[in-house]
C-alpha cells in the first residue's frame, strides 16, 4: 500500500509523519518505522509519528523509534504536530490539545500570517527520582538524576565537554542499565550559567539525535533539583540542532521552540 507522508524535524529531531486523521493508518507503523527511518536504504528519520484523531483531545499522536519500539511522548513531534495541524489546515486552533501514551498535553502555538513561527509545548508535571546518585557501566561511574516525562531521563551533569563524548559508547550501555527496566534516555549536561545549558542526548531506541525535547524538560528539572537553577526561571538548553527555552515551575515544565516542514513523499509499506 502505497503511503503519503511528510518528513519534518524540530531542530534536527526528525520524524516521519503521517496524516491518519484524512487518510489510512499504516497496519503495522512498527516494521514501517525501522524501514523508512534508514538513512542509506529508507527515507532517514529518528522514528516516524502518526497524528490521529482522538475521543479524548483535538488530536492523538503515536510515536515509533528507529528500533520500531513505541514512545510514549515526544516533545519535538508535539510541536511539529502543532505546525502541520495547524498550517495543513486540520484546524484553526492555536491551542491544540494532543493525547499522548503520557497523557494530554497542552500545546500553544505563536502564529504570524497561517504561519506557526514557534510552539510552546505545557508537558505537565515531571516525576524525579534519585537526585545526585551513583551508577556504575564498564566505561565509568556518573552522578545521575532521574526526571521521567513520560518516558524515562537520566540526566548527568558533567565538567568534561559534551561535543567531545564518545556519545555511542557511553550512551547505550546506560540506556540499557539494570536501573532502568525500560531503558532511558541519556542527557549528558555541561553548565554553562545558571540560564543556559549545553547538552548532547543518547535517545532510548534511535541512538543520537540533534535533539530531543523531553530531554531538554528532564535536563531543566534536575537542574533545578539540585540546585543549578532556579524553578520558575526561562533557561536555555543549547542542543547540537538548536536551543530550546524552558520553565520548569515546580506544577508543570513549559517547552519553546520552533518546528519545520522538510519535503512531503510516498512510501511503500
Amino acid at each position: 500500500m502505497s503511503l503519503s507522508f511528510t518528513k519534518m524535524h524540530g531542530l534536527g529531531n526528525d520524524y516521519i509523519y503521517f496524516d491518519c486523521v484524512k487518510n489510512t493508518a499504516p497496519k503495522d507503523p512498527s516494521a514501517l518505522s525501522i524501514k523508512l527511518s534508514d538513512r542509506h536504504f529508507g527515507v532517514g528519520g529518528d522514528g516516524i509519528v502518526l497524528i490521529m484523531p482522538s475521543e479524548k483531545a483535538d488530536f492523538r499522536m503515536r510515536m515509533f523509534n528507529a528500533d520500531g519500539s513505541e514512545g510514549a511522548m515526544c516533545g519535538n513531534a508535539s510541536r511539529c504536530i502543532a505546525k502541520y495541524v495547524y498550517e495543513r489546515g486540520l484546524t484553526d486552533k492555536t491551542d491544540i490539545s494532543l493525547e499522548t501514551k503520557s497523557g494530554i498535553k497542552r500545546l500553544m502555538i505563536s502564529e504570524n500570517g497561517g504561519v506557526a513561527e514557534s510552539v510552546t509545548v505545557d508537558m505537565g508535571k515531571p516525576f524525579i527520582g534519585a537526585v545526585g546518585a551513583p551508577i556504575v557501566t564498564a566505561e565509568g561511574e556518573y552522578i545521575y538524576t532521574f526526571v521521567d516525562m513520560g518516558n524515562p531521563h537520566c540526566v548527568i551533569f558533567t565538567d568534561k565537554n559534551t561535543g567531545e563524548l564518545p556519545l555511542e559508547k557511553l550512551g547505550r550501555p546506560l540506556e540499557n542499565h539494570e536501573f532502568f527496566p525500560d531503558r532511558a534516555n541519556i542527557e549528558f549536561v555541561n553548565v554553562l550559567s545558571d540560564h543556559d545549558l549545553r547538552m548532547r542526548v543518547w535517545e532510548r531506541g534511535s541512538g543520537e539525535t540533534l535533539a530531543c525535547g523531553t530531554g531538554a524538560c528532564a535536563t531543566v528539572t534536575a537542574a533545578v533539583a539540585n540546585g543549578i537553577c532556579r524553578q520558575g526561571d526561562r533557561v536555555n538548553v543549547h542542543l547540537k540542532g538548536g536551543t530550546l527555552s524552558i520553565t520548569y515551575t515546580g506544577d508543570t515544565v513549559l517547552m519553546t521552540g520552533p518546528a519545520a516542514f522538510v519535503f512531503d513523499g510516498t512510501a511503500e509499506e
